[in-house]
């Protein structure tokens, strides 16, 4: 069997949404409005397919085919017959279900492969004399043979996404590298265009030059694109060298139908800023034009208060080996009130917390736009993975002068961070009560500050095409060099083309650090209900649960290529070395052994000291981070930053034999289930599924009633066009494969 870190756990935790009581309180029209931006969410989701991994789409369409002819019960009885023990057929169903929950076969948390913890002689038995199988020969067994190896091999460069010789990915073709990705970038900023979303395809030409197509997501294909500054660009260029083609087309028919039920959704929208919102995104999706997209984000923004909130496009890069390339999500949500009360009041003091904040005005922006800020019961979630909160657009220049809004997600928070105490690791006993008692409410007040404060916090020094800056040359000073600044960002570079690779991890260690340093302040605490001994303990939570995540975080990286495969694990880690070199005993992490007799360690933090030892050190830290960010100073941000995350033997910790300890014990990221909706005459209904890998399944197979045998015909149909640009990693779908 494969090793552990390889495979999804039988006993995994999984999870039911729960949104009853919110769609309930939905007004008819409020529900059609929910219902067709949810179905433009899942639809759009399925390009996550072909953003993942070359057999992706196949075994996606494989599983899909299956459970479509036979439900998880039916097909348990074939299997049994077929040899399968009750374990067996269980792993392929935690296997199904991770593959629908992930959108592929890679961890959305981690981006390591995952394969069926069975033998695959057996579960070939059991697809081939499937009811499927028998309704459909030729497709199952096609599927199964364009799939079945690449499903389950570990071959090294397969193990996890990345690029090149580092891991597989399919926002690049196989042959491309770092380089290519830095060459593509310094091409796309030369020409004021966007990389969220783009794919680039590399060949040889037949003069022995590099050809390079950047291929933008979009229904219009062959056709031109009506956009006049968007045609304009859809041409060939020869760049340093080198032959680049911009065209369009990608995820066309998968984005027809996003386009469908974004149209039907503007006859229920609430107010004209939907309307046009939506109109927008209609255009950015129908042209691939990014600047529609923000467009439609500006409306999106200015949509205050919401009843169903939603946002849709090629979002979060962090899936990117080179940190710039959106993946699709989608999602729609109905506003907790409770809650959102309380985040209204956060907001309302956020002016004066920014002041709070350990760098000089002038490196924050130069007025706070003051932002929505809900929690949110979420009825949709389309994507590779649902977060815990959400801080949106992402682009700079709209967070920069029109402002973004911060949505918490109540209904996730309330199943995917529940915790047993039996289950709780490297933990002292006497901290585990206490911890499962007010992890919740310390994480509500994290997520607040993280969204609001951290990722809506500081101003990037930008000089713009005329040659104005947003700064002033003469008096604005580096607090860490003492000098005038001498590095910003030039027109069309962005925080993300800029940092590339580490923007990500940076950035969410930034506003995880925001998080901790400003749950120190009463005011926060009272605005969430908290005071007295109870404000102590929420605190001492939430830095312990920040310290331990430091050290889970692990298992997110690869000691044979030293990188790190998750943003945010990387960022707890880099904090939990911040706080460890503070000294003074305010952190300790110990190996020991376990009751079990295998090896153990305990994390230890001294509440006594967070104020005295643990502020400050954040402090420092927090303000170069800021700095860095601000003035666009890569090569000493990249320094900085990757001193922290590396991880080495050095004593005292030790870190790289901790990383066997903690891989011998973690426990599995929870898989979610979430409900359909679904139009029964002029009605809306919501549709929920148990708790279980066999309701998840169920709820993907119901998921797409009208047209799901299309859809996977056009997932393996994009899949197999494209195949050729993998051919090393995966043979293409043999002729006639649907």
């Amino acid at each position: 069997m494969a090793d552990t870190q390889y495979i999804l756990p039988n006993d995994i935790g999984v999870s039911s949404l729960d949104c009853r009581e919110a769609f309930r309180l939905l007004s008819p029209t409020e529900r059609l409005y929910a219902h067709h931006l949810s179905r433009a969410a899942w639809y759009g989701g399925l390009a996550v397919l072909l953003q993942t991994s070359p057999e992706a789409p196949y075994i996606y369409a494989l599983l899909s085919r299956l459970f479509r002819a036979q439900d998880p019960d039916q097909l348990r009885q074939h299997a049994l017959a077929e040899g399968l023990t009750e374990e067996e057929y269980q792993a392929f169903l935690v296997y199904a279900a991770g593959v629908y929950s992930n959108m592929g076969n890679y961890k959305s948390f981690g981006d390591t492969k995952f394969v069926p913890n069975l033998p695959k002689e057996k579960l070939e038995r059991v697809i081939l004399g499937s009811k499927a199988a028998q309704q459909h020969p030729e497709e199952v067994r096609s599927l199964w043979q364009t799939c079945g190896e690449l499903m389950f091999s570990l071959e090294p460069r397969l193990r996890h996404l990345g690029l090149g010789k580092e891991g597989v990915t399919t926002y690049f073709s196989g042959d491309c590298a770092m380089e290519d990705a830095k060459l593509a970038q310094d091409f796309l900023d030369s020409q004021n265009l966007s990389a969220y979303n783009t794919r680039l395809f590399k060949v040889v030409g037949q003069e022995g030059k590099y050809h390079y197509e950047v291929r933008l997501a979009s229904v219009l294909n062959t056709e031109p694109a009506l956009d006049s500054e968007l045609t304009s660009k859809l041409k060939s260029y020869e760049f340093q060298g080198n032959h680049f083609q911009v065209t369009h087309g990608d995820y066309a028919p998968i984005l027809q139908k996003v386009v469908e039920h974004l149209e039907k959704a503007k006859a229920y929208a609430a107010n004209s800023h939907q309307e046009q919102m939506l109109a927008q995104y209609v255009e950015s999706f129908t042209q691939g034009s990014i600047e529609a997209h923000k467009r439609g984000s500006r409306f999106w923004i200015q949509d205050k208060g919401p009843i169903v909130e939603s946002y849709i496009g090629f979002i979060k890069s962090y899936r990117d080996p080179f940190g710039s390339r959106g993946e699709f999500e989608g999602f729609v949500a109905m506003v907790n009130k409770d809650m959102s009360a309380k985040f209204e009041r956060l907001v309302a003091s956020a002016e004066q917390l920014l002041k709070e904040l350990p760098w000089p005005p002038a490196f924050e922006k130069d007025k706070f736009l003051t932002p929505d800020f809900t929690s949110l019961d979420v009825l949709t979630f389309a994507g590779s993975g649902i977060p815990a909160g959400i801080n949106i657009p992402n682009y700079d220049d709209l967070r920069q002068t029109e402002g973004f809004k911060n949505v918490s997600l109540g209904n996730v928070l309330a199943v995917a961070y529940a915790t047993k105490r039996e289950k709780l690791t490297f933990m002292e006993e006497e901290d585990k009560d206490l911890y499962i008692h007010w992890k919740g409410p310390s994480f509500d007040v994290q997520v607040g500050l993280h969204e609001l404060l951290g990722h809506g916090s500081g101003k990037l020094f930008v000089q713009d095409e005329k040659g104005a800056f947003n700064f002033d040359q003469e008096t604005v000073i580096n607090p860490e060099t003492g000098e005038q600044i001498q590095s910003w960002y030039r027109s069309g570079e962005t925080w993300d083309s800029k940092f590339s690779t580490i923007a990500s991890s940076y950035e969410e260690c930034r506003a995880e650090s925001v998080g901790l340093y400003l749950c120190l302040n009463p005011q926060v605490l009272q605005i969430f209900g908290f005071e007295g001994t109870d404000a102590e303990d929420v605190i001492y939570v939430n830095w312990l649960n920040m310290v331990r995540a430091g050290l889970l975080a692990l298992e997110f990286y690869t000691p044979e290529k030293a990188n790190w495969r998750q943003a945010h694990m990387q960022a707890r880690f880099v904090i939990l070395r911040v706080l460890l070199e503070a000294g003074e005993g305010l952190v300790t992490v110990t190996p020991t052994t376990g009751s079990d007799g295998r090896p153990d360690a305990r994390v230890h933090l001294d509440r006594s000291k967070i104020r005295s030892v643990g502020k400050p050190a954040l402090e420092r830290s927090l303000r170069r981070l800021q700095v860095l960010k601000s003035t666009g100073d890569v090569v000493a941000g990249r320094a900085l930053y990757e001193g922290y995350a590396a991880v080495t033997d050095a004593p005292p910790e030790c870190f790289l034999t901790l990383r066997d300890t903690v891989l011998l014990r973690k426990e599995s990221r929870k898989l979610i289930v979430q409900p359909n909706t679904r139009l029964e005459g002029s009605e809306v209904q919501l549709v929920e599924y148990e708790a279980s890998a066999a309701g998840l399944i169920r709820s993907f197979c119901e998921r797409f009633p009208e047209d799901g045998p299309e859809l996977e015909e056009v997932l393996t149909q994009l899949a197999t066009a494209d195949a050729q640009f993998w051919k090393d990693q995966v043979q293409e779908a043999p002729s006639g494969q649907a």
